[in-house]
């Protein structure tokens, strides 16, 4: 990864969670708002229940006097009636100030307001990344979910992050695989990327074009302690004037790829929205990239008068300038076998030339 890349990388890391922090405060801060707010008002209610409380109890004295005026009950059954009411009243003033007690010790013991979270799932604080289903826009967010942009009837257009890995080589013109002078094992991928994926017909999803952008790093380790030179614009393969432990060459493009996904989906319906689902479905995507180089580096280590050395040799090596290539992937459930081919030479303006080829595994977190 070059210096450019990881200083973008930590860059957008920095943003994205001292964002994340500032969200985090600011809600704090409402929630505590709120607790305040809800505990006066539960005492100010605590305060009118004993008046409340000998209000009902004086009504209920009112309506036993006129059923004992209209020779309903007898003194002794009005009595009676009475004491009963009383003796309710006391119990309601105990029960119910018990129960606004416990109401604020909640409070102040948690910080939030547990009866508004069982009332509507929707007042949920949530801290998210990705999305269900491509239910909503927002790939990261930090707050109530009520407050977390409201699911559209139709999403055609949705959107994940997406991560491959594996083996690198190159197809050298007029050479067999097998005598490629690159090793398997140490030459390898890694892509990261983010893509949007849109329905193309209305009433299916069988067809939907996957787009977006991704940061390719392909490496090659190189065999029996050879590497590469640039003599005037001719790149060759040359032996390196000590015994080496290790020779990697590695090219760091930024491309745009574009796929045609078809396969079968599952239609979810609600009641306020649809969804096609791809979970656990066979998807296949056959497309393309085009894009930029950003770097090239060659990095030797060896011994010398025994202490480690490292050489880096950046962006000396007539890389092409242009990417392109064919991709595709296929995958039955998360994860995809993927492959990528570079149609544009490794090197220009080369007499042999050696295209790119990726083989690995593919995962769109959707």
């Amino acid at each position: 990864m070059t210096t450019i890349t990881k200083l973008l990388v930590c860059l957008i890391l920095s943003i994205t969670f001292s964002n994340l922090q500032a969200q985090t405060q600011e809600l704090d801060s409402i929630r505590k708002e709120k607790v305040d707010y809800k505990i006066a008002q539960l005492e100010v209610e605590r305060a009118k229940i004993e008046d409340d409380e000998k209000s009902i109890l004086k009504l209920k004295i009112e309506i036993i006097n006129k059923r004992l005026d209209a020779d309903e009950i007898t003194a002794a059954e009005a009595e009676t009636l009475k004491k009963e009411a009383a003796k309710t009243a006391v119990l309601n003033i105990e029960n119910r100030t018990v129960i606004i007690d416990k109401q604020i010790a909640l409070l102040e013991r948690n910080g939030y307001d547990s009866d508004e979270y069982s009332k509507d799932e929707d007042s949920r604080f949530v801290f998210r990344i990705g999305r269900d289903a491509g239910e909503d826009d927002k790939f990261v967010y930090v707050g109530e979910a009520s407050k977390d942009k409201p699911r559209k009837y139709d999403l055609r257009t949705s959107s994940d992050l997406v991560f491959a890995f594996g083996f690198n080589n190159t197809l050298i013109d007029g050479q067999n695989f097998e005598d490629t002078p690159y090793k398997i094992g140490g030459s390898g991928f890694i892509e990261l990327g983010y893509a949007w994926k849109t329905r193309i017909f209305e009433n299916t999803n069988f067809w939907r074009l996957k787009y977006g952008f991704s940061i390719q790093w392909n490496k090659l380790k190189l065999k029996d302690n050879n590497y590469f030179v640039n003599t005037n614009g001719d790149i060759s393969l040359q032996e390196y004037p000590i015994d080496a432990k290790k020779i990697k060459f590695r090219t760091t493009n930024l491309v745009f790829p574009m796929h045609l996904e078809f396969g079968p989906s599952k239609k979810i319906e609600k009641e306020d929205y649809f969804r096609y689902s791809t979970h656990k479905k066979l998807k296949i995507g056959l497309g393309g990239y085009a894009g930029l180089n950003i770097g090239d580096m060659q990095k030797i280590k060896y011994k010398e008068n025994g202490d480690n050395e490292k050489d880096k040799q950046r962006n000396q090596f007539e890389v092409s300038e242009f990417v392109y290539g064919l991709s595709g992937y296929v995958a039955l459930g998360e994860v995809a076998l993927y492959v990528k081919y570079d149609l544009n030479p490794l090197f220009k303006n080369q007499s042999v030339e050696q295209n790119n080829i990726s083989v690995g595994l593919r995962f769109d977190m959707d």
